[in-house]
This record gives C-alpha cells, structure tokens and sequence, in this order.
C-alpha cells in the first residue's frame, strides 16, 4: 500500500500535468503545479487553481530549472516528483538529485539507474542482444573515431547493394538522444563525414556525449510499440498491449497512434500480424524482467514489411500516447484504465494487484495529435491566438487539452503548438477511422495571428492520414 499520503510536485505544463493532478485527486494524493508566466492562461494552471487553490500552484521562470523545481518542492512539502514526459522524464541525473539530495523525494517514474542504462541506445542494443532480442544491424557500441564510423558506413552501404537495394541509406543517431531526435538519413556516402560531425555535435551540446550509433536503414517499415507497467519491486510486470505510430511528421514527431499495433482482422498481412505483435510484446518483458524495470515504460519497435521486427530503443517515462492503450483496455472486466493513474500508484510504493491475466484488450482506439501547424510546409508551427476551440462530447471519445474552451488563448512561442489529444474508441478499426473523421470534421477550431492571418492546423492531415492507418 502507499506509505502514507503524500503531494506529488508535477514538474510539467499543460495537458499532461492537468491528467497527473486528476490521477493524484483520484488516488487521494494531493498535488502542486508550476507554471511560467508565458503559460499563465493554461488550462493547468486553471485547473490547479480551482481544484487545489493557490496553494497547489507556484510561478518559475523555467521548467528547465531544477533548482527552481526542487525550491519549490521544499517550499510546498512536496513528498514525490512527477517529471511527464519531456523536460526531466529521461534525465537520469535529476531523477538521482530527487532520490539522493539532502531532502530526498520520490521520482515517479523509473530508478534513475534504469534511466541511465536503458536511455543509451548501445547499453540497450547490448542487452537486447543478450536477450535474443532482434535489433537494427549496425553499431553495437559508441563510435566516437570519425575513421571508424567512416569504414562501418562504408561496410552498411556496400551490404545494402549487394542486397539489390538501388538506393541504400543509413542511420546517424546520438547515442544518447530518444524521442526522434538527434537523427539524421545518409544516402551518399560522400556526405556521411559531414552528417557524422553535425550528429556529434548535437549529440556533445544536447546529452554531453559525443557517442553515435550507425545504423542500417530499414525502409517502408511501420513504427510499433509496447506499453509496460512495472511494480517498485522490479519483480512483477504487466503489458497493456501495442500500438502503431507510423504516422509522423518530416522531423520523426507522432501525429496519430492506434491501438493495437495491427488489425489483422480487417487488414490483410503477408506475415503473420498477431504472431508479430505477441513477439514484440514478449520481447519487450523478458528486457524488461531482466533489468528489473520498475515503472511504466515504452519499448518501441520497427517492423518491415515482411514481418521483421527491430527493436529501437526503450523510452523510460510514460508516453504522449499512453492514453490510446488504456483506451482499449480493461482489469478485471474494468474499462477505467489510467496509465498515468497506475504510475503515480505504483511510483508511491503500492502492489501492482493485478497479473496480466486480469488485463482483457478490445476494440480499437485512434489517438490524434491536433497541432497548430502547416502540414504542407515542413510541419511549420503556426504562432497566434485561438479565438474558439469546441466539438461535441460522445462517448466514445476523450479530449486532453490546456487549451480553454470559453475564452482566447494565446499560444506560448516557447512551446511546441500542440493544441490537444483526442482519443476515439471503436469496436473496430473501420468503426474507429469513421468516429475519427466524424469528430475532425466536426471540430471548431479557429484562430488569427497578429497579421490577421487565418490559423493554421493539422486538421486536414489527419484527415487524409486517417484511411490508411494501420497499412503498409
């Protein structure tokens, strides 16, 4: 059981941190928020204040800062620290500072040595391959000699053509890096040194480690992943099924996820769909048994089109897209499931109380990321303010957003444009894609920026993107 009540400092903004402070409610825990001035009419900061009061709610200057977080922490009580996703959900140093400084807090997520060892995408590729897991051929170790990455390039380049591939290609990739950044494709081997410096660099100003991993390029591959849930005690884990998020931007950003990873009932395959999804997901625990992972985690996966799947990396934190597996989820007959709910839960020390046997999966669920952009023009954020932004509740759909309902809001330039999270269920991936289509078209958003330009969104992209989900 939980040792005891506690109040959980969410070390994030927006979306994200109105969920974690409903999942504290829900558990009877209490929360406090931060905020900065450029987010000062965000929906969580209205949230906090109205369901906590001014107490529960504290202005910085950064959500960069640690010392600002960890200040705050000290002035509010705070026993435990939410970091989202983002900012310092992956930074294994700030989650060792929570757990290990004078005033020590808990870090809900995973073990900040966890972080560490599976943040490193060659610690990861290592154990993989210990495991008898399957991963993308290339480096197994950081390349940091220039001459050295040159010959193994050289070494993927010449395999590709002797494959009869007309236009082979490479990965650069930080060692260090996730979330699909710190990537970049190589497909002329004279522009490989080049691209190696430019990856180095970003990888020494970004993580601190000039580390590379090189990597062949798998081509018309879709991008899986498996949600697991893991106790405190590293002993007992969980899967809440897959999930399919090929649709990305040009810069490798998700813009739509559907659970599960494939619809073999309704979509033909030429491999075998459940045969493949039932491989990642054991894969992904038996990584997960062996490194006593003890929090929720993403293991993300890439699979060809002949059924072959790669292991890419492992993403310790919980994920933007955690909300469209609960959604098709259910323990014990029970279709209330919070992922973010059971990370708080088991992050503050309680039982997992479940075994996956009690974890029943159906439908199909179609998570949207409605971003204020160009999708036509490099995915380019557009800057301005929303003038109205509505849709028509359904059951069967769930909207997470900061952004208010009943009054002008002005996108944060600091920020990403992200707008909102919609979530549509369905008992079947065409009954999922129509609900899908039925509630984009149906959604008022508008907006102008300072010029009295028209806002700019992503509206029409998932649109078009929604009828061939879940294809190769």
């Amino acid at each position: 059981m939980y040792t005891g009540e506690h109040k959980v400092l969410i070390a994030n903004r927006g979306e994200i941190a109105i969920r974690i402070a409903k999942a504290c409610m829900e558990l009877n825990q209490n929360f406090v928020c931060v905020y900065t001035d450029a987010d000062r009419e965000s929906g969580h900061v209205r949230f906090a204040r109205e369901k906590g009061g001014e107490d529960s709610l504290f202005r910085i200057s950064s959500y960069h800062d640690a010392n600002e977080i960890f200040s705050v922490a000290d002035k509010c009580s705070a026993t435990a620290v939410h970091p989202g996703y983002g900012f310092f959900a992956e930074d294994f140093r700030f989650a060792r500072r929570v757990a290990k400084r004078n005033n020590p807090l808990i870090f809900i997520g995973p073990s900040w040595w966890i972080i560490k060892d599976l943040g490193d995408k060659i610690n990861t590729k290592r154990l993989a391959r210990s495991l008898g897991v399957p991963t993308v051929p290339g480096s197994d170790s950081p390349i940091y000699d220039e001459l050295e990455a040159v010959e193994l390039a050289n070494s993927l380049f010449s395999f590709q053509r002797e494959q009869g591939l007309q236009a082979p290609a490479i990965m650069v990739k930080a060692s260090a890096g996730g979330g699909g950044m710190g990537i970049e494709e190589v497909t002329d081997p004279d522009e490989f040194r080049s691209v190696y410096r430019r990856i180095r660099n970003y990888a020494k100003r970004q993580f601190n480690d000039e580390g590379v991993l090189i990597e062949q390029r798998i081509y018309g591959f879709n991008h899986l992943e498996v949600q697991v849930v893991s106790e405190r005690s590293g002993k007992n884990h969980v899967h809440f099924g897959t999930r399919n998020c090929s649709v990305q931007s040009s810069g490798n950003q998700k813009r739509i996820e559907v659970a599960p990873g494939f619809a073999s009932d309704e979509i033909h395959y030429i491999f075998d769909a459940a045969g493949v999804l039932e491989s990642i997901t054991e894969h992904s625990l038996s990584m997960a048994r062996k490194v006593g992972y003890d929090n929720v985690g993403t293991w993300e996966w890439i699979v060809t089109p002949r059924g072959e799947p790669f292991l890419m990396e492992v993403n310790t934190r919980i994920q933007v897209e955690n909300g469209v597996s609960a959604a098709i989820a259910a323990i014990n007959g029970y279709y209330n499931v919070d992922i973010v709910r059971e990370q708080i839960r088991l992050g503050l020390g309680e039982n997992i109380g479940y075994s996956q046997e009690d974890i029943s999966l159906g439908g199909v669920a179609i998570e949207y990321r409605i971003i204020a952009e160009n999708s036509d023009n490099n995915f380019a954020p557009w800057v301005g303010t929303i003038k109205e932004f509505n849709w028509d509740d359904q059951e069967w759909l769930e909207v997470y957003t900061q952004v208010p309902t009943d009054c002008a809001y002005e996108i944060p330039t600091e920020f990403d444009p992200n707008l909102a999270l919609a979530i549509v269920r369905g008992d079947s991936l065409e009954q999922a894609r129509q609900r899908g289509v039925r509630f984009l078209k149906g959604l008022t958003l508008d907006g102008a920026d300072r010029h009295g330009r028209m806002l700019e969104s992503n509206l029409s992209y998932l649109i078009d993107k929604t009828s061939e989900l879940l294809e190769f």
